[in-house]
């Protein structure tokens, strides 16, 4: 198990997190972990610091991406090639220059809220117009919609920008999904940018399959974003990973500005390399941590609030939590955060199907989710 900082150290930190709310409001929103960082990845930081190694990246060190493709090998059995690699500042500028590369002005490009809420303003800064297609819901558990994308594609969509692990409901497409998902996009000469940032926080048990491992048609027409920003809590170094399996986006990679691998911040590439070679054991501790937190929240809500409902995910430390038998309408984590001190990330963003929904961040302290949940209870 992975033990988190306490409460005192954390509220000395000045990222996102810590600093958007007062002392008094519990911050369980934004993707950030309030575990120490990696042995492994501290001790390379602090070399690198006390050596001034604090400079522009070398684009033709490829240690970073030599180390993803060893994680990719032995945990996805997936063989990428660090020479189709390419590194930029994050995931999000992955996807933008993509996108930018592959679709024309106007294009259409396939979402499926509730989603990630920077996917709405990346496609059209990449040029695109966001075509949604939500996930499907039985009531039981989410899916592709492959008929959806389907017929979207039949619409005129050029695109699909796919979350992989899906955030915020934790969904892991299953290769059978994702094979015939790549057989669509083929049959209408379409793309697909694939973001896998949550990949290495799968849970235990669970199989998580990489886009481009699925068919020949996925390696021709695909390409991932990959990074360890989110499984080692690293999201202010700035690295990531641009990884193509067929020469038509390898030349994308090739192709691209100097300056998007020059961005890149040269301590995200170290400890990017760090945590993929040596911080493995961490990272299986700290999805323990989080498998155990989500049984906590599920005793929590059975305990204290009934009417709040989770369908537990199989990847990430992010819980969706439908809030709508509470009564506290579209956004109750507004509600949340001016009755109960207690920050969440607000449903909506992620799409209208996120309407009386809110995300909670369980990359913490059991302690913290209970106390989250008494200030729940106690507003209610």
């Amino acid at each position: 198990m992975t033990s988190a900082d306490s409460m005192e150290t954390l509220r000395k930190r000045t990222s996102e997190k810590w600093r958007t709310h007062p002392d008094d409001v519990l911050p369980m929103f934004v993707a950030e972990m309030d575990f120490p960082l990696a042995p492994p990845i501290r001790a390379a930081l602090h070399a690198a610091l006390d050596a001034g190694d604090t400079g522009y990246v070398d684009p033709h060190d490829a240690t970073a991406a030599r180390a993803f493709a060893s994680y990719a090998s032995d945990v996805w059995n997936w063989d990428a090639n660090p020479e189709r690699m390419g590194y930029a500042t994050d995931v999000s500028v992955v996807i933008v220059e993509s996108l930018r590369r592959l679709i024309e002005p106007g294009d259409g490009v396939i979402i499926n809220p509730p989603i990630y809420p920077p996917f709405f303003e990346l496609v059209p800064e990449a040029g695109g117009r966001v075509v949604e297609v939500p996930l499907s819901d039985d009531g039981r558990q989410y899916s592709l919609d492959l008929d959806g994308i389907n017929r979207a594609f039949e619409k005129g969509a050029r695109a699909l920008l796919l979350c992989s692990p899906h955030n915020p409901v934790g969904l892991v497409h299953s290769r059978e999904t994702l094979t015939e998902l790549s057989r669509i996009v083929a049959r209408h000469d379409a793309v697909v940018v694939s973001d896998e940032i949550h990949a290495p926080l799968t849970h235990h048990g669970t199989t998580f399959t990489p886009y481009l491992t699925v068919s020949d048609e996925a390696r021709e027409h695909g390409i991932a974003a990959e990074s360890g920003s989110k499984a080692f809590n690293l999201a202010g170094l700035k690295s990531a990973l641009f990884v193509a399996e067929s020469d038509r986006m390898t030349d994308l990679i090739r192709g691209l500005p100097d300056e998007v691998t020059f961005r890149t911040g040269l301590l995200g590439l170290m400890a990017t390399r760090e945590g993929f070679t040596h911080g493995r054991e961490w990272l299986a501790a700290t999805i323990s941590t989080i498998e155990r937190n989500f049984t906590v929240l599920e005793q929590q809500l059975a305990e204290k609030l009934p009417r709040v409902t989770l369908r537990r995910p199989n990847a990430t430390y992010l819980a969706w939590l439908d809030l709508r038998g509470l009564g506290w309408g579209d956004d109750p984590a507004d509600r949340a955060l001016h009755h109960a001190k207690l920050a969440l990330s607000d449903g909506i963003s992620f799409g209208t199907e996120g309407r009386g929904f809110a995300r909670m961040n369980l990359a913490c302290a059991p302690d913290t989710i209970v106390e989250a949940i008494d200030r729940l209870a106690r507003a209610l």
